[in-house]
């Protein structure tokens, strides 16, 4: 139990996932949403919107290698410092976890304190960029080296015409994770902060630093990230409509991980497939989903039934196909937290998916 409790209280949900296996989950369990079974090394239709199993073998997607030919994009690294910022500047971080609000089980409390932090860049230029010309772009959470990472990736898929020319912008958070660090300040909280940092702070000097100049138009602009991340692109997305409609998500961590605790939000990022989706007016969103059948179970100290990974993207498929959202949800056979294996796999596929029919007229 000390053990246990030790892991608990370092919030480190990567720990947690290692030294304790989690439930694995069936895709035809009572509470899941139908699920059509694919192939080994098969990829969904690229029209459709529905629910798919992969695995638990997986094959490197082709895309992720090198062509003779190709034109290739280049990487930009930089970095800049919290103290030069409006927004978000001081950070905060916490020494230990905290504990649960004996007053209210959703939220607990923890002692902060604040700090000074660097954010890394790396920018993908695609090959044959124009100085001047406005280009669609993807926010890239959790980077900065990513954008190395998805270069081939992405000069093939733009080379062969499945994507457009966009800039990916690959950029670091602000240090530790989950609640009463700056990293869930960011990620976690139900509100459109992080969005506007991003636009007041992150594009301008990505224009400046790398020359190039970011569409305005939220059909052009996508968001994507893995776990914490992954909610945020979302957030980015639901709060401010007005700047960004296309989001993309591994192990996305839509439960209950805001803090501190914000009465207009309760259930943190559960909320969305409690009330916010099913309640509110549907949005012009297009969202990619994905988890693991061994994602997590509530890694930490609450109990507040609001901390399963793999039922909240359940529920998220479940009220996104009820509303008439344009959506593709992936159940990963033998994978964990952040589906890494897995995504060797879809990872391109769901790029193209997600920026499927930009620059289309769309019928009034």
């Amino acid at each position: 139990m000390h053990r246990l409790y030790a892991l608990l209280l370092c919030g480190a949900f990567a720990s947690f996932n290692m030294a304790f296996a989690q439930p694995v989950r069936k895709y035809d369990d009572k509470a899941a949403p139908p699920f059509k079974v694919l192939k080994e090394g098969e990829t969904p239709p690229l029209d459709a919107n529905d629910n798919f199993v992969i695995g638990p073998k997986y094959i490197s997607a082709p895309e992720r290698k090198k062509v003779d030919g190709v034109p290739e994009g280049k990487v930009i690294q930089f970095e800049f410092d919290s103290k030069e910022t409006k927004l978000f500047n001081p950070g905060i971080a916490r020494k230990v976890f905290g504990k649960v609000d004996p007053n209210n089980p959703k939220t607990l409390i923890v002692e902060t304190h604040t700090i000074d932090y660097k954010r890394k860049l790396g920018v993908y230029i695609p090959a044959g960029y124009k100085q001047g010309t406005e280009a669609p772009f993807m926010v890239v959470h959790d980077g900065p080296g990513n954008a190395s990472g998805y270069k081939t990736m992405l000069d093939n898929l733009i080379a062969q015409k499945r994507i457009p020319p966009i800039v990916l912008i690959s950029m670091s958070n602000g240090g530790g994770d989950a609640q009463g660090h700056e990293r869930g300040k960011e990620y976690d909280n139900m509100n459109g902060d992080f969005a506007t940092y991003i636009e007041d702070e992150v594009l301008p000097r990505v224009e400046k630093t790398c020359k190039v100049k970011l569409t305005k138009n939220p059909d052009g602009r996508a968001a994507m990230g893995s776990s914490s991340g992954g909610s945020a692109a979302l957030i980015m997305a639901w709060f401010r409509t007005d700047l960004y409609h296309r989001v993309l998500t591994t192990s996305g961590t839509f439960v209950n991980q805001a803090w501190p605790f914000d009465p207009k939000y309760p259930d943190g990022a559960w909320g969305f497939h409690t009330t916010l989706i099913p309640k509110e007016p549907k949005k012009p969103i297009r969202l990619f989903i994905s988890v693991g059948d061994k994602d997590l179970l509530n890694p930490n100290v609450m109990r507040d039934e609001m901390h399963d990974w793999v039922e909240a993207n359940h529920q998220m498929a479940k009220v996104l196909k009820e509303k008439g959202y344009e959506y593709q949800y992936l159940f990963c056979q033998g994978s964990g937290h952040g589906i890494g294996n897995a995504q060797q796999q879809f990872l391109p596929h769901a790029i193209e998916w997600v920026w499927k029919g930009y620059g289309e007229k769309k019928a009034k």
